[in-house]
């Protein structure tokens, strides 16, 4: 693993207090060339996360803030006409840009969220039948408030299925506040936070990623994980074929933070949940017996057999 890719952890360590392991699982994402879903209460440091990575990674940065009055055409963009030269101009929209942050984006219509399918899935948006294609990284990092606040409203399995990962910030341990209180003082070290890499290197590290070796037996494991989601009685919908690419590739993440060229069955796990849980649709029964997706997905790991891998 590159030396900056330890200088940026450090980094980003200093803005956002006593959550490494989270932003080490966005730092993969992003190396995987996926995007993050960030399901939290307000003022946990989602927004922080995603200002502080576009900084460090000398990315073009947007944000869009979705309320019910967003219109599709405020994320993708619109055409004009111009009478100067009597044709119609593109206008870009929120997506043109290298890391986006959708902020919110579970209080916005079902159309507006729609509007993201493409450009998340193939990196380019259709206006008017013209296609346009965004800069290269590109990198959605979406927040979505708890399901019941005020004004949201769940998103639908065909949007959260373009998300890489899903994780939770959470609120920090004691001591990490009191770091954070200490040290927002004086000054904001968002507000000094320098870029570490470029976008030529982040698209480097990206390929160097792709590049890591699977063995077959690693896939057989994967494709066992996902076959277990699928038939598990308190499952209703489980891990799809694009949830289970995207499992392989935060592996693929998960070894290269780990200066390893191949992957081993802990990268796996290690992500697993991550990667699959905001996926699954639970029959009512798990309701009943109080069950959470994560806690079934931790019970398919621990039941499904893991091949010998020398690590």
């Amino acid at each position: 693993m590159p030396q900056k890719i330890t200088e940026l952890q450090n980094q980003l360590e200093k803005i956002i207090k006593g959550k490494k392991d989270i932003t080490d699982k966005i730092l993969m994402a992003v190396l995987a060339k996926g995007h993050v879903l960030l399901e939290d209460v307000p003022g946990v440091g989602k927004t922080t996360t995603a200002l502080a990575l576009s900084r460090l990674m000398g990315m073009e940065f947007n944000r869009i803030q979705f309320t019910p009055d967003v219109v599709p055409s405020d994320v993708t963009g619109f055409t004009m006409y111009d009478k100067q030269n009597g044709q119609f101009s593109y206008h870009e929209g929120a997506v043109m840009c290298n890391l986006l942050l959708a902020d919110e984006i579970n209080r916005t219509s079902s159309k507006t969220q729609s509007a993201l399918l493409e450009v998340m899935e193939e990196g380019k948006v259709t206006v008017d039948g013209e296609t346009h294609c965004v800069p290269s990284p590109f990198v959605v990092i979406a927040t979505e408030n708890p399901v019941g606040s005020s004004g949201t409203q769940l998103l639908p399995e065909s949007q959260l299925d373009r998300f890489m990962i899903s994780v939770s910030m959470g609120y920090p341990d004691h001591q990490s506040l009191v770091e954070l209180l200490r040290d927002r003082q004086r000054e904001n070290p968002l507000e000094n936070a320098k870029t570490v890499v470029t976008r030529e290197e982040v698209l480097k590290l990206q390929k160097e990623v792709q590049e890591i070796y699977v063995a077959d037996q690693m896939l057989d494991y994967v494709a066992d994980l996902a076959e277990a989601t699928r038939k598990h009685v308190l499952i209703t919908l489980g891990l799809s074929p694009r949830g289970t690419l995207a499992l392989v590739r935060m592996a693929k993440a998960a070894a290269y933070m780990k200066e390893r060229d191949y992957v081993i069955p802990k990268d796996v796990q290690e992500v697993f949940k991550d990667v699959a849980a905001h996926r699954m649709i639970l029959d009512s029964k798990a309701r009943y017996q109080e069950k959470t997706a994560r806690e079934i997905l931790s019970e398919i790991l621990s039941e499904v057999p893991e091949p010998k891998v020398e690590g």
